[in-house]
């Protein structure tokens, strides 16, 4: 069964009916019934590609789990606080401003940066592709798994990792960290105006 949505637009009901749709390519009906809005890598423009791809967003949600876990004594981070994660650490700006350690408390951070917070919600609703492709990357390729809607870090051997890599996943970690000190996940969404 098929709903338009708008002239040229085409919704699916399950993905069988997505390859047969004849009005787009099979697989773009499949990618969007599947709601990976993601480009094929040849479409992405280069420094996008760099930025958000799926490896790279993968390692960065399992530092922040692997410290998050670290923190709460084996209790592992609910998977949506890994959308928090990415527009925190991937905007130069927020990821520049963020403390040195978790003695800040987010509350005060919040208060501290209010022109970084008030971008959040919009930036985090841009990454939902990519931090799914990172997600699934992760799940994929064993660097996370997920249990009971709890994502966990596996423990790989440690690589030295320099520059722009090795402050991205340090503070990753931090943000596992500072949210690990929140009793709530609910309590972080609503500090930094986002919705899970």
């Amino acid at each position: 069964m098929t709903r338009r949505s708008s002239p040229g637009a085409s919704i699916t009901s399950s993905p069988i009916e997505a390859v047969s749709v004849g009005t787009q390519s099979s697989k773009n009906a499949l990618r969007i019934w599947l709601g990976l809005l993601v480009a094929d890598w040849q479409e992405r423009p280069q420094a996008g590609a760099a930025y958000l791809n799926p490896a790279l967003l993968a390692a960065i949600q399992a530092s922040a789990a692997r410290a998050y876990e670290t923190e709460r004594r084996g209790r592992a981070m609910v998977w949506p606080l890994s959308f928090v994660v990415a527009p925190l650490v991937l905007h130069r700006p927020t990821r520049n401003a963020l403390p040195s350690s978790t003695r800040t408390h987010l509350p005060k951070w919040v208060t501290d940066h209010p022109v970084l917070v008030a971008g959040l919600p919009a930036r985090s609703k841009s990454l939902v592709p990519a931090v799914r492709e990172g997600l699934r990357f992760g799940l994929r390729h064993s660097l996370l798994t997920l249990d009971n809607g709890r994502l966990h870090a596996v423990q790989t051997r440690e690589q030295r990792v320099q520059g722009e890599l090795r402050e991205l996943l340090r503070r990753a970690a931090l943000v596992g960290r500072w949210t690990a000190k929140s009793e709530s996940p609910s309590t972080v969404f609503a500090l930094l105006g986002m919705r899970p």
